[in-house]
């Protein structure tokens, strides 16, 4: 650190200031700070800067107050939550993945790239918030669970269609992924079911660090999981691993347990197709009850959390760079 300032002129200076400070000077008039401001967020680094304008504003020889700010910059990894088809509660998933991998350590951001059928809003309980704009980037909007997140459910009214063409949507894409993240490092990304052109512009324009694939465990939806990770090694990205979701039904009257989607059925297919299997998720009235309130389950201690912690477990394991989850 250099201080090239009288004391009566640095010691104005609050402490939040002087604790990122990495060097200051006068020279003519002109008192020049250049602060470090790695790890926070826009708001964060707005207020910093006028504190210390407000600090040294009338002090003996200070006419004008410039502030630098610097950053190391986050290298961030991308995580793609998809699946063959719709209804197989890949969104659920991706939110209550998203909480898990926060809970455990990670700082996570959520990007809802289901451009036409948005729902991360609901599920993460922000629903009819705004994102800001910040030189001309979104800053994305805070949730009660420590997930900021972007969906087109914030940009548009509830229950608005969104009938834009491909380009529209690969457009609408850029703007929620090259967003103000802060010190996010994992971006968790809701991906539309299918197979279709965000999941192009995701793959050739984001390039992601791995793609977890959400199935239920009948038949028909293992087909459809399928072709997403043919899709995504096409794309040459890594698949980390196959989540089975809906997986049996624990009867809260009589304790009896069936299988209305089948039993089984990802985890056979997981090896069949030489990819690791991450785990279960119930078919559990909890889950849906606490999503549709924007609580995911995810935050709490229950067994429906655990499941999703040992999940996001064996990703976080895949993401230190081993190429494997961790079981």
């Amino acid at each position: 650190m250099t201080i090239e300032l009288p004391a009566d002129v640095s010691g104005r200076l609050p402490d939040d200031v002087t604790g990122r400070l990495q060097s200051a000077r006068l020279s003519e008039g002109t008192a020049t700070l250049v602060l470090d401001v790695s790890g926070l967020e826009g708001l964060a680094r707005d207020k910093l800067e006028v504190a210390a304008r407000d600090a040294l504003r009338g002090a003996p020889g200070v006419r004008e107050v410039r502030v630098a700010m610097t950053a190391d910059r986050v290298t961030r990894k991308l995580v793609a939550v998809a699946s063959g088809k719709g209804g197989v509660g890949k969104s659920t998933v991706a939110t209550n993945l998203a909480v898990a991998l926060s809970r455990a350590g990670s700082r996570v951001g959520l990007v809802d790239a289901d451009i036409y059928g948005p729902s991360q809003p609901r599920l993460l309980g922000n629903e009819g918030q705004k994102p800001e704009a910040r030189d001309k980037q979104l800053v994305p909007v805070p949730s009660e669970w420590g997930i900021p997140l972007l969906s087109m459910g914030h940009l548009v009214d509830p229950g608005q269609a969104i009938a834009w063409r491909g380009p529209m949507a690969g457009s609408a894409l850029a703007q929620l992924v090259d967003a103000e993240w802060g010190d996010a490092e994992l971006l968790v990304v809701d991906m539309p079911p299918g197979t279709g052109d965000v999941q192009l512009t995701m793959m050739q324009r984001f390039k992601p660090a791995g793609a977890v694939i959400v199935s239920t465990p009948q038949d028909l939806a293992l087909m459809d999981a399928a072709r997403a990770v043919s899709l995504f090694d096409q794309g040459g990205i890594p698949i980390v691993g196959l989540v089975e979701n809906m997986a049996g039904y624990v009867c809260p009257h009589c304790g009896n347990v069936s299988d209305p989607f089948g039993s089984g059925g990802a985890e056979a297919a997981a090896r069949e197709m030489g990819m690791p299997f991450l785990g279960r998720i119930p078919l559990d009235t909890t889950i849906r009850q606490e999503s549709d309130a924007g609580r995911p389950v995810a935050a709490g201690e229950g067994p429906q959390a655990q499941a999703f912690a040992r999940i996001a477990g064996r990703i976080a394991g895949w993401l230190e760079g081993s190429g494997e989850a961790k079981t």
